[in-house]
């Protein structure tokens, strides 16, 4: 069987991750970059710092937005949910009839947003993912811990539909990263976003790493509170949750590195654009919107207002 051509937009910690994964178990994989990080990469290289993997120095093919002019079998869009306009014309001309689009982003909806400014013809499916990584130079990235897994699938699934995921997942699997092909994507994304809006305002708000969530009872608290009021959100939405959002928001929290911290938090250390609009201010805007009482995320939004 021909191997399927993979394309990563957005080759930060997430995408980058994916990219040396798939990679290194064999796959035809291009990287979509810009700026210094573009031009390291087309230099010198992917290199790889994987608590997975090892260290790597990894020679994948990455080019502009602009420059990248071949079809692609499968789209992983990871970059931040502020850049999505800068990707739209590359999907756009990159898919075929049975292209698949996989957004992995760490903000609720962005599947249907994404598929709502391409063409009706693109499948854009939806997705997240549970990962520690960051890029820390340009054209170094670090994937830390050993969670990395991948959820995604569609709103309107069809058989033919459902093998191509299959397949997909087949390849991320043997590559190492855990998948889950769901069966309920809108529930699974709202979940990520429950966790990672915790996770990260936790982080930002407090400057603090993981352990500190972990083991400072009252950062601790605060991350449970978040947890409770965006649980209590996605009740009063119809979630249909498998478990109690709070128990599994901290366990995930558990399974982390302690060393670790939020992607949004080191963007917003090092003057970066950030993804708080996403993370903290459309959530609390959903709640008012659904008369959701949310106070301890207004009280961490007074602080970034």
């Amino acid at each position: 069987m021909e191997k399927l051509k993979y394309v990563i937009a957005g080759a930060g910690g997430v995408g980058g991750s994916i990219a040396a994964m798939l990679y290194l178990a064999g796959e035809d994989v291009t990287c979509i970059a810009r700026d210094s990080h573009l031009k390291a990469l087309q230099q010198e290289g992917l290199h790889y710092h994987s608590d997975l993997k090892g260290e790597h120095i990894l020679p994948i093919p990455a080019l502009s937005a602009d420059d990248y002019q071949d079809k692609a079998d499968v789209i992983f869009v990871c970059v931040k949910g502020y850049s999505i306009s800068s990707i739209l014309d590359m999907i756009t001309r990159a898919s075929h009839a049975h292209t698949l689009v996989i957004p992995i982003l760490n903000v609720y909806g962005t599947g249907p947003k994404i598929a709502s400014l391409l063409p009706d013809n693109i499948e854009v499916l939806d997705g997240c993912i549970y990962i520690v990584g960051y890029k820390n130079a340009p054209g170094h990235i670090t994937q830390m811990g050993k969670v990395f897994r991948i959820v995604y699938g569609s709103r309107q699934s069809t058989p033919a539909l459902e093998l191509q995921m299959k397949e997909v997942g087949a390849a991320l699997e043997h590559s190492g990263i855990k998948v889950n092909i769901s069966d309920d994507i809108n529930r699974d994304t709202f979940v990520k976003w429950s966790f990672i809006s915790a996770m990260a305002v936790t982080g930002m708000y407090y400057d603090c790493t993981m352990q500190s969530v972990q083991e400072n009872p009252e950062i601790r608290q605060t991350f449970i509170g978040l947890s409770e009021e965006s649980y209590a959100l996605g009740k009063k939405l119809g979630i249909a949750f498998k478990e109690d959002q709070v128990t599994y928001n901290l366990r995930v929290m558990d399974s982390l590195d302690p060393n670790s911290t939020a992607s949004m938090q080191k963007d917003m250390k090092a003057g970066h654009e950030t993804e708080i609009q996403g993370q903290l201010f459309d959530l609390i805007a959903l709640a008012e919107a659904n008369g959701v009482d949310i106070p301890t995320y207004k009280m961490v939004a007074k602080k970034f207002q």
